[in-house]
């Protein structure tokens, strides 16, 4: 099973929220996940990650997407 990381979309029409979870590569977007390691609102521009749960999932082979990626950089999550 190939474990990625990314965003789950929630919340109505032009006011998107997201969950940053781990989930199968294979699962719908929206659908199954095995872990939620944290939150981004993009309309107030803040993101609540837990550091230690994303170390976990990368360690054991998870890969980010591109965009869960750059708010990794963004707001150096990683670094802390």
């Amino acid at each position: 099973m190939a474990v990625k990381i990314r965003l789950q979309r929630f919340g109505s029409n032009k006011k998107p929220f997201y969950r940053v979870v781990a989930s199968d590569s294979k699962a719908p977007r929206d659908g199954k996940f095995l872990e939620i390691i944290g939150t981004y609102d993009p309309l107030i521009d803040k993101v609540s990650i837990d550091a230690a749960k994303v170390t976990k999932w990368l360690d054991n082979g998870a890969k980010p997407t591109d965009t869960v990626k750059s708010l990794f950089r963004k707001y150096n999550v990683l670094n802390k």
